[in-house]
């Protein structure tokens, strides 16, 4: 098959998916494509990149100027963002008081502007990463929550996995990279690195898992059991797709997910909930404790497939801290990897042009110092005792967040994600609270109500749902 004829193959199957999919919510808002427009650049390329349809590469100027269309586009997003809120009559005042955590941290972030080397570049990203929270929060005030979080990640899933398979197999010069000094070729589907595209797998092998599970007891129904089949294929291609990235980190990670979801939904959880309140808590302190108090790094690592130094990243992270950043408050929201320190690390370090330390906590020290890092503690402790208050009254998306916060906790400790990406966005899905002020009778799932008495029993004025979970 022709290049030209396998893009047209795609496109009418997608077309097609899109409009006869077994578990598309017709009464799904149209506000719900904003999100999926933004997942869609977060999770593969700018769209200056896909305009460009070449080769991803990394330059120092790109990275502090940044490209002209994205700013367009993604500043259109915002606004579109903040548009659908506000027709919705957002309660922001009650949404910061109950997301204290996450807001402090954000701010700090744009306080960081001011003694960065860079203030401009970094008050820019942040207001481009304001994003990341607006459609998280178009998503979460739908009237039906669950519904719009399933509508807009089967949709995802929906086109990034068929396009990272097109790519690779019709397009290798978008689809693959080749390492500058060995040719060794490594697939990026729609990403633009190895690493990328398991973020696309992790994210897409966690929902389709997930999504099965929470609709397996309607298995018998005809609606139910056409989108289970729809979810094994795609969990196949996404197993496919997982073996070409060859990402361990996302391997783990999905592993751990799958785990923390299938555990939810057995009787001995179900039946002792405070068992699986602690289960990823103790999994990661178990593995704080074994790769910092027993020194068993290079066990853990070979344990799973990985060298020693990780792939080199225990080099990295040696490198960047002897580059002494101020320790307190680092150098400013996402302006490390800018000018002369960007220059002398791929001078000098010898480990190719890369861009991030490749340890999310590390990569926030850098930029944010022991402070930033403090403030991202409180708020993960923070964000997993809301996922544990909602576990009784709103299972699904709460076993979701579980497993986002479980994934995000271990994905950090070789990869840099807690300002962006894909698997951000699911622990930000899970965990944030969201109050919507009732305007008439709203339907909800069955896992999502709250007991009828205790809306009734409220005034009017006082009935606020959260809406996040």
């Amino acid at each position: 098959m022709s290049p030209t004829i396998a893009v047209g193959v795609w496109l009418v199957a997608l077309i097609l998916l899109l409009w006869y999919d077994p578990g598309r919510d017709p009464k799904s808002s149209p506000a719900l494509w904003v999100p999926l427009i933004w997942f869609f650049f977060v999770g593969s390329r700018n769209p200056s990149q896909w305009l460009s349809l070449g080769m991803v590469t990394v330059r120092a100027q790109t990275m502090q100027e940044g490209n002209p269309v994205d700013r367009m586009i993604f500043s259109a997003l915002i606004v579109l963002s903040i548009a659908v809120l506000t027709t919705r009559s957002f309660p922001w005042a009650r949404f910061l008081r109950q997301n204290m955590a996450l807001v402090v941290l954000v701010a700090f972030e744009l306080v960081s502007a001011v003694w960065s080397d860079f203030p401009f570049v970094s008050a820019k990203r942040w207001i481009r990463d304001l994003d990341n929270y607006l459609v998280i929060l178009v998503i979460l005030s739908d009237p039906r929550p669950l519904q719009a979080v399933r509508t807009v990640l089967r949709r995802l899933s929906y086109l990034l996995v068929p396009l990272s398979i097109l790519l690779i197999k019709y397009f290798p010069m978008l689809g693959k990279q080749y390492e500058q000094w060995s040719g060794a070729a490594s697939f990026v589907g729609a990403g633009t690195s190895k690493n990328m595209l398991g973020a696309i797998c992790l994210v897409g092998g966690i929902f389709f898992f997930w999504d099965t599970l929470t609709r397996w007891p309607e298995r018998k129904q005809r609606r139910t059991k056409r989108i289970l089949q729809v979810n094994v294929v795609f969990l196949v291609m996404t197993m496919w797709l997982m073996r070409l990235a060859a990402s361990t980190t996302s391997d783990v990670c999905l592993v751990l997910g799958c785990v923390v979801v299938a555990a939810a939904h057995t009787k001995i959880f179900r039946r002792r909930p405070r068992l699986l309140k602690a289960l990823a808590p103790a999994a990661f302190g178990l593995y704080l404790i074994m790769f910092f108090g027993l020194g068993m790094q290079g066990q853990l690592a070979s344990a799973v497939g990985k060298d020693p130094t990780l792939t080199d990243r225990t080099k990295i992270w040696a490198f960047v801290l002897s580059m002494h950043t101020n320790p307190l408050i680092g150098t400013g929201y996402q302006t490390f990897w800018l000018g002369p320190r960007l220059q002398w690390f791929w001078t000098q370090a010898h480990l190719g042009s890369l861009n991030e330390a490749h340890n999310g906590y590390l990569e926030l020290y850098l930029e944010l110092g022991l402070i930033g890092d403090a403030l991202l503690v409180i708020f993960l402790i923070s964000s997993y005792r809301q996922i544990c208050r909602r576990l009784s009254s709103h299972f699904a998306l709460t076993v979701f967040g579980m497993a986002a916060w479980m994934m995000i906790v271990f994905y950090n400790m070789s990869e840099a994600a807690f300002e962006g990406g894909l698997l951000f966005m699911m622990l930000l899905l899970g965990t944030i609270v969201v109050p919507v002020r009732l305007k008439g009778k709203v339907r909800r799932a069955a896992d999502e109500r709250r007991p009828a008495a205790v809306l009734e029993a409220a005034p009017v004025s006082e009935r606020v749902l959260d809406y996040s979970s």
